[in-house]
């Protein structure tokens, strides 16, 4: 098995940026089903991040208690700054979180104790793919029974129509917030993961290009089901190693990607029920991943 050892040796961080940016595509998901069109997300990873590998370099914590603070962190200040911006909503919301996500990597950038702009090196390289795949699948798992729950359908419900929602009762507020809330918790490990096994970190790896990406992998994928994010996260991933050539023009490709979806392909890839007719099997309930 020479050749696996090969693959894995050249291939395995390659590997990880695809378990840990399905996460981040996740993250995201869960926010636009709950209608909000939120690019936050970025900022919490980098939270997650920072604070995880602060705690592994200066206090000397064990690796699940820094992952378990990388989710942690980043749902508290979710929380705080989720009461008034939620009440934002389209694309002013969008503009809020993202003044927000530079706010944090402007601060990231100057703080002493980050590194500043030369960022976090050293970081003990922790994390392995059993840990990705472990948190990947029980995120999963968690997203699946909260999608077929009553909370779910209370998403699927201000989603389509807030003010009829609230007439039916739903609380739109809290819905709305515990939505934001898990996704920076999902974002969160996401970084802390992502921290551990770079070895290096820096703020320029959590800007405005870095949410576009994100978001960018959900809108591809489809927001029809779980597996539509992390296809596009896959995509998104291996899209730059495919194409080495192209390295200098990724913005462009990525935004050309993303024209091309809106325009031929508006519910992504992952289209259950186009996939459905495509094959001849017939309308049915789309079973969500």
């Amino acid at each position: 098995m020479e050749w696996l050892a090969n693959f894995w040796a050249t291939y395995s961080t390659l590997v990880y940026s695809v378990g840990v940016f399905a996460l981040m595509a996740l993250s995201i998901w869960l926010t636009l089903a709950c209608g909000l069109l939120s690019l936050a997300n970025a900022a919490f990873m980098c939270i997650g991040a920072y604070v995880s590998a602060l705690l592994s370099l200066h206090a000397g914590w064990p690796f699940g208690a820094t992952l378990a603070a990388a989710g942690a962190a980043p749902a508290l200040v979710a929380l705080v700054i989720g009461m008034p911006t939620l009440r934002l909503s389209g694309v002013y919301l969008a503009m809020a979180t993202l003044a927000f996500g530079e706010v944090v990597r402007i601060v990231v950038l100057n703080l002493e104790v980050t590194g500043g702009p030369e960022g976090l090196n050293g970081i003990p390289q922790s994390t392995t793919g059993w840990h990705i795949l472990a948190i990947l699948a029980v995120v999963v798992y968690g997203l699946l029974r909260l999608q077929r729950s009553r909370v779910g359908r209370a998403f699927e419900a201000i989603r389509e129509d807030e003010v009829a929602a609230s007439l039916m009762g739903i609380n739109v507020a809290r819905h709305k917030l515990f939505a934001f809330v898990l996704g920076a918790v999902i974002a969160g490990l996401a970084g802390g993961l992502n921290a551990h096994y770079t070895f290096f970190i820096s703020p320029r790896e959590y800007g405005f290009e870095n949410a576009v990406d994100i978001l960018t992998m959900v809108v591809l994928g489809g927001i029809g089901g779980l597996a539509g994010p992390m296809l596009g996260a896959a995509i998104i991933t291996l899209l730059p190693e495919l194409l080495r050539s192209l390295h200098e023009f990724r913005g462009i490709v990525n935004g050309l990607i993303l024209v091309l979806v809106v325009l031929f392909l508006p519910k992504g890839i992952w289209d259950p029920r186009r996939l459905r007719a495509l094959f001849g099997l017939g309308p049915g309930r789309d079973p969500g991943c």
